[in-house]
Formats: C-alpha cells, structure tokens, sequence
C-alpha cells in the first residue's frame, strides 16, 4: 500500500480526502474552537522542543536550515515519533495539521520529510 502524506493549515477547510488528520502542534490552534477543529489525532509530544521552536521564531527566515537540522535530530531520538509512525503506518492518506501562518518554514514540512 502506498501511503500519501501531506501537510496543511490547521485553520485550512476540512477536505473529505484529507483522510486521517493528525494535529502536530504543542499548542493548540490560537481562535479555533473544540467544536470546528476536526483531527483524528493530536500529538504534542513531536512538535519541537519549546527551546527550539522559540529560538527559530526569531528569525525563521534566516535560521531555517538550521531548525530543520535540529528538528530532525529530536524527532530521531523522541519515541513519540516512532508511536506516529505506527500510528498511522495503516492509513492510506495522511494529512499533518500545524497552526504556524508560515507556509514555507513550520515544523510539518520536517515531518512529513521524515514520513516520506
């Protein structure tokens, strides 16, 4: 079975071929209710460190590389990423869901490289 992952704004429409949704923010998207934000899953444990994600949100432009190095390397050693793994080893299509309003540089986008 071939699997399909993609990334999407948590504030983006719900699509009915969005397939499971797994949410991979620590936080919990800013002016979104419990009643219009739909996920199957939300996983805390994979989004980066708080001492990362504050130090890229500096200068996300300019650090980017350096987030995605570093990104990469917590996610290797976080058991919470080998659980998504398995979690959604099953689904045919995957869409991984972040809050961030920059679409070129967010934690999703290390994710899902990671997946593919």
């Amino acid at each position: 079975m071939k699997q399909t992952i993609q990334i999407k704004r948590a504030y983006d429409p719900e699509l009915p071929d969005d397939g499971y949704r797994v949410y991979i923010d620590r936080l919990w998207p800013r002016g979104l209710s419990h009643e219009t934000f739909h996920y199957d899953s939300w996983d805390k444990q994979i989004a980066p460190s708080t001492e990362l994600r504050e130090w890229f949100h500096q200068n996300p432009e300019t650090e980017w590389p350096e987030f995605e190095k570093r990104y990469a390397e917590e996610l290797q050693v976080n058991p919470a990423f080998d659980a998504l793994k398995k979690e959604i080893a099953n689904k045919p299509k995957v869409t991984l869901l972040y809050s961030s309003h920059d679409r070129e540089h967010n934690n999703a986008i290390v994710v899902e490289k990671l997946l593919s």
